[in-house]
């Protein structure tokens, strides 16, 4: 694949417009760029996102690695809404500093109906991980394959 189908225009607005909630209460997250099965997201320090002790929560940076792998199927398959997570498995490898964090994403395969990809995070101007997640999408059917079944039938 040598370009994405939505540019980071586009899928940054299709964010903003379709899920207003990742920045509620102020814009934390932004979309740094999309390329081919890939995405770069940022998200912004904020106390909103720490835990006791100082250091970036767990739940932070899961809805990161989860936007992120989200922003990098839509872009190169397209405004598909209903995409969704069936799996995350997430591994903290270092504690993240009060800084922000900055996800690089790339899929491992993208198909009709299934997206693998995986998530490294860091923290801004750090080259050490933090934080590596793998995570799989279900991406519903196209509109002239609806009448697909969901499931095989019965042998």
């Amino acid at each position: 694949m040598s370009e994405t189908v939505m540019s980071l225009e586009e899928t940054a607005r299709f964010l903003d417009r379709d899920f207003p909630q990742m920045n509620a209460g102020g814009r934390h997250y932004h979309l740094e760029s999309v390329g081919p099965l890939s995405a770069r997201m940022r998200l912004d320090y904020h106390e909103r996102h720490l835990r006791p002790g100082g250091t970036v929560s767990g739940p932070s940076m899961m809805a990161l690695a989860d936007y992120a792998l989200y922003a990098a199927i839509l872009a190169n398959i397209g405004p598909v809404a209903l995409a969704v997570t069936t799996s995350l498995n997430v591994n903290f490898l270092r504690r993240p500093g009060p800084a922000a964090l900055i996800a690089e994403c790339r899929l491992l395969k993208l198909g009709r109906r299934l997206a693998v990809g995986e998530v490294a995070i860091r923290s801004a101007g750090s080259e050490a991980i933090v934080c590596h997640a793998t995570g799989t999408y279900s991406i519903p059917p196209e509109r002239g394959d609806a009448s697909a079944p969901a499931t095989r039938p019965e042998p």
